[in-house]
């Protein structure tokens, strides 16, 4: 998927409600991009993995301005394998827009302007894709950033507690985010789990599976 610094390739742009992070809720324009280096096995999105159009950065911008909504999401797929990223970026927050990217925990964020909202989705070992985890991602969080973990049964919820504490992550960003693998796990169980060892973490529910069908696009 060879393109320059100023295109993308680009899966869809749509305007939504936010269904995930600390900013649930909220209404946001998505920009989802072609391509992803994991093969996690829940998934909902494999679509995203080739489909997509040639788009430059001008056209993005233009198109999700014309939401007038002031939060902006990229996600994919995974946003980074693309150069284009960090021009997009560029662009989106001189607009004056508050942009977040959801990554996984694969893939290198050191490049992203500390502005940029990163919410990082560490691979669990349910996934498949733990062995793919970039530690030293952990580095450059900030406090403005979040930690996802998709939790698929009981043992994806122990390693999670395990790297919450080797990594005093509550201390490193602004949220900890833990969400059931949809289908996979009973989220009162998770929720049970939480409160019972007081996690310092926040139990999350994809909000938009709950409002439109869980295999909905554009949304």
């Amino acid at each position: 998927m060879p393109v320059s610094g100023d295109h993308l390739v680009v899966n869809e742009i749509f305007y939504s409600v936010q269904g995930e992070s600390t900013h649930a809720g909220r209404p946001c324009a998505f920009v989802r991009l072609t391509a992803c280096n994991l093969r996690c096995n829940y998934c909902d999105t494999e679509y995203a993995f080739y489909e997509g159009r040639r788009m430059t950065v001008a056209e993005v911008v233009e198109q999700v301005e014309g939401y007038h909504c002031p939060l902006v999401e990229i996600t994919g797929g995974e946003p980074l394998l693309q150069e284009g990223v960090y021009q997009l970026c560029a662009a989106l927050l001189e607009a004056d827009l508050q942009v977040m990217i959801e990554t996984s925990g694969a893939a290198d964020v050191s490049r992203l302007d500390p502005r940029v909202i990163k919410i990082m989705d560490l691979k669990c070992p349910g996934s498949g894709e733990a062995g793919r985890n970039l530690w030293s991602n952990l580095r450059h969080l900030t406090a403005r950033d979040e930690v996802k973990f998709v939790i698929s049964d009981r043992a994806d919820y122990e390693w999670t507690s395990a790297v919450i504490a080797e990594h005093a992550l509550e201390q490193r960003v602004n949220a900890l985010l833990l969400s059931p693998a949809f289908g996979r796990i009973d989220s009162a169980s998770l929720a049970a789990w939480m409160l019972e060892d007081r996690l310092p973490a926040r139990l999350q529910l994809q909000m938009h599976k709950y409002i439109w069908p869980p295999n909905a696009r554009g949304v």
